[in-house]
């Protein structure tokens, strides 16, 4: 194999490279939990439960919970900032400044394995992070006049 990579010029950054395991959804076929060494040339590929891939977390259980939190502390990151900077604006350019900066969450649309309660977290920290922004104490009000 690493003869057939030379040969067309291939390279593999062995650093960034890893190897994930999934288990089989039935429990009963599962035959070890050793897995023997993955090499790639001399050098061993280290197996991981969870790795980013293009900004989404994939896990060996497929679920999206991982994900979810990691988008949770991007809107409490990206608020923060809005706040520090922004905190004297009117509130229509407040409004206008968390619709770009806040809601641009590309991967979601990939979320399909989550509990309702991950999915309640993540609700309950956009609405408290619009509320801290905004400076306003109850958001329903605004969300329904919009």
């Amino acid at each position: 194999m690493v003869a057939q990579a030379h040969a067309i010029d291939l390279y593999c950054n062995t650093d960034k490279t890893v190897a994930m395991v999934f288990p089989p959804k039935n429990r009963r076929l599962i035959i070890g939990n050793d897995f023997p060494l993955f090499r790639l040339g001399h050098e061993v590929i280290k197996y991981v439960s969870s790795f980013k891939y293009l900004g989404h977390v994939i896990t060996q259980n497929c679920s999206d919970e991982e994900d979810v939190q990691r988008e949770i502390r991007n809107l409490f990151i990206r608020t923060n900032m809005l706040i520090r900077k922004f905190h004297r604006c009117s509130f229509q350019v407040k409004i206008t400044l968390f619709k770009t900066y806040c809601l641009s969450m590309y991967d979601i649309a990939l979320w399909t394995r989550y509990s309702q309660h991950c999915v309640n977290r993540f609700l309950s920290a956009y609405h408290k992070y619009l509320e801290m922004f905004l400076g306003i104490v109850d958001v329903t009000v605004l969300l329904k006049s919009y």
